[in-house]
């Protein structure tokens, strides 16, 4: 899955970088291959979970670039992106970079929620929900590097309490992400059967 979605982050050409963040305890699992391009990078310091390998990472690539390494600058656009969703393709990628390249704040790629929504208590059905308005969130999610960082910081103390993804560090922070339409097909592989789906899929594209 992760090399799918490598493939598809390394056929975009806007993106200057492509850093894979993950654990330290995975090092021996993901050599920095010859063959990865030389804007491909691999940082291991992932978390416990996706908001704090997200900051750490944010963490260290803000440092290298105040250092003049191969780092970012508080004002550079970063987007973040599940590997699990192996089914991202470049023009959602480049969808979504065209319509936050220009925001103030930036954005994420989003479904308008299609079904009826229902809550539970006990596994019986409590209440209908309204779906009006309602969105399922998807990545990449894209903002600048130094406003996300500062996000995740004010809840690091709290060990990212309520942080779900990117966009929420950032509505807590008082932002409002824009939402820009993906793709259903972008969807993140969970279950059993979203393996299945998921191989036929990529299979269709060959």
């Amino acid at each position: 899955m992760v090399m799918h979605t490598l493939s598809a982050l390394g056929s975009v050409e806007r993106l200057s970088q492509v850093v894979v963040v993950i654990s330290p305890n995975d090092s021996h699992a993901w050599p920095q291959a010859p063959e990865w391009p030389a804007h491909f990078q691999r940082l291991a310091c992932g978390g416990a979970t996706r908001a704090e390998s997200v900051f750490n990472g944010l963490t260290q690539l803000l440092e290298e670039g105040r250092r003049n390494l191969q780092g970012v600058q508080a004002h550079d656009w970063i987007l973040v992106h599940d590997a699990a969703r192996c089914l991202i393709t470049s023009v959602e990628i480049n969808r979504l970079i065209d319509a936050c390249v220009d925001d103030e704040v930036g954005g994420l790629l989003a479904l308008p929620l299609p079904d009826t929504l229902k809550a539970a208590v006990g596994g019986r059905v409590s209440q209908t929900l309204p779906r009006q308005d309602k969105w399922l969130a998807q990545t990449p999610q894209m903002f600048r590097a130094g406003q996300l960082h500062v996000a995740l910081q004010a809840k690091h103390a709290e060990n990212f309490e309520g942080i779900t993804d990117e966009a929420s560090a950032m509505e807590l922070a008082g932002f409002s992400p824009k939402l820009v339409v993906g793709s259903s097909h972008n969807f993140k592989v969970t279950y059993p059967p979203d393996f299945a789906l998921a191989e036929d899929l990529l299979r269709s594209r060959t």
